[in-house]
């Protein structure tokens, strides 16, 4: 029985389809406890690769017969092998190429939505990281917003669509993932924006991102307008565009908020969270779609696979906007931090530019779960 090789795009197909899949994932118990492939309807047994190498019979009986089985490890090697077994033992397996390597950096790009002057926006789900990044096109002319490090999905997509990349903004200085805005910018000549209270030690020349920053995109004079919201950064910064969607980066998310403590100053930045989330973003129109940087959950995601609700809905049903006591407002975000995202002061210093490490160490400073938001 051959044993077939599985992409990381066609297991996200099969998320955003909502479709059935048993994986056995042979990683040790602590990687698999801390970061999974997550899917609506998978199912799921964590069997460590060393025990099963003499033999893979006894745990046949915990695959249910009706569903394709994936087998996925860290970088592939071990689950060709336990996939070969198990195509030998007479069950039909898969294996993911590359690994969970290869899932942490898939990106799917989706179309949110055609926009009311003429254009598109496009959302890019990186669904084994939580990233989400965007692209406004309009008139030939294209704007992206937190791309992330993959920088040939973006210039190839825009090539795709016949449009000219101009502008590169970061809603902040990320530290869960390497940003590839600047790098996109250098290569295709377009402005890198940046706010400026995150960048005091960047290494590199940007635009100033600033509240209320206009910019146009295309004839058709697609808006994308900034509003300063600090919380998660001192710099953080939201965009309105074409008055329907209002992008938040990393603090307001579906079903959870922002963390202020990535640069160590939670009890200084949690007043500036609440004013964003309970005092800015409460003047704004209740009809705009929040489109975030990060999504937590596999459930945040829509039907079509996209990450997006309207923000009146979310004043009604997101716990973070429903706290009305202040002090309590506090507690309820300096007690509820999840660990710290992997190598996050790494991640800070390469976006800062003072570190440049290779591919592969880029690699292994994102591998894991996403943890932007308070739980």
């Amino acid at each position: 029985m051959t044993v077939k090789k599985w992409t990381a795009a066609q297991v996200a197909q099969k998320v955003i389809d909502h479709e059935d899949l048993f994986i056995l994932d042979v990683r040790n118990a602590d990687a698999y406890e801390d970061w999974k492939i997550e899917g609506h309807k998978f199912e799921y047994v964590n069997i460590p690769y060393f025990e099963l190498l003499d033999g893979v019979e006894e745990i046949l009986p915990k695959f249910p017969a009706d569903k394709d089985v994936l087998v996925v490890c860290a970088k592939e090697g071990s689950s060709v092998m336990i996939a070969e077994m198990l195509s030998e033992a007479g069950r039909e397996a898969a294996y993911l190429e590359g690994g969970m390597k290869s899932w942490s950096s898939y990106l799917e790009p989706i179309k949110v939505s055609d926009l009311k002057n003429g254009g598109e926006l496009y959302q890019f789900v990186r669904l084994g990281k939580g990233c989400l990044s965007y692209m406004v096109i309009s008139d030939g002319e294209a704007a992206i917003i937190d791309a992330v490090r993959f920088t040939d999905v973006f210039t190839n997509f825009a090539k795709e669509k016949g449009a000219e990349i101009k502008h590169v903004f970061d809603t902040h200085l990320h530290a869960d993932h390497i940003s590839g805005g600047r790098h996109i910018a250098a290569e295709t000549g377009a402005t890198y924006y940046l706010p400026p209270k995150d960048a005091a030690e960047v290494v590199f020349e940007y635009t100033p991102l600033t509240d209320r920053l206009n910019v146009k995109i295309g004839a058709s004079q697609i808006n994308v307008n900034a509003l300063y919201s600090p919380g998660h950064t001192i710099g953080s910064t939201s965009f309105v565009i074409d008055n329907q969607f209002l992008l938040t980066g990393d603090i307001l998310f579906i079903d959870s908020i922002g963390r202020p403590d990535l640069a160590g100053l939670a009890e200084d930045w949690v007043g500036d969270l609440r004013e964003t989330l309970y005092s800015r973003y409460r003047e704004l129109a209740e009809d705009l779609v929040v489109l975030p940087a990060h999504f937590m959950i596999i459930d945040e995601l829509n039907e079509d696979g996209t990450v997006a609700r309207r923000l009146g809905d979310l004043f009604k049903e997101n716990h973070g906007l429903n706290i009305e006591d202040e002090a309590e407002f506090r507690r309820t975000v300096t007690d509820h931090l999840p660990p710290q995202p992997n190598a996050y002061q790494q991640i800070r210093h390469v976006n800062m530019g003072k570190m440049n490490p290779d591919n592969d160490e880029q690699t292994e400073m994102e591998i894991g779960p996403n943890r932007c938001a308070v739980r």
